[in-house]
């Protein structure tokens, strides 16, 4: 990734979070964008976020994201200068799942283990 793709991650990742907090929708939980991937043509974006909370949360948070994305996209537009503003994808983030495995894996691993 070029370092200029990587300068419209992190400002689309900032006007977006910052969008996000202004959002009224009861669904959305403790919010916390922390990314963005902006494909090279900047025609599409994944937001990745984590939710605090139980999967009922997360569900409802990425449904109210989801419904959200297009007014989300239209208030980037004018923070933004871009020939092309992408389409936002919002995107549960993969890592906070492969800590949670590992977590597990490790809590598992604690109550077999030996005499020691």
């Amino acid at each position: 990734m070029g370092l200029r793709l990587r300068r419209v991650n992190e400002i689309l990742r900032e006007v977006i979070a910052e969008e996000c907090q202004n959002l009224k929708d009861p669904r959305i939980g403790f919010l916390t964008v922390t990314g963005v991937s902006t494909s090279p043509d900047l025609r599409n974006a994944e937001v990745y976020y984590t939710v605090l909370g139980d999967e009922e949360a997360e569900a409802q948070t990425a449904r109210a994201l989801a419904a959200a994305a297009p007014r989300i996209r239209a208030a980037v537009g004018p923070q933004v200068r871009m020939k092309y503003l992408p389409e936002l994808r919002f995107v549960p983030d993969p890592a906070v799942a492969h800590a949670r495995r590992i977590e597990e894996i490790l809590k598992n691993m604690d109550g077999r283990g030996g005499s020691g």
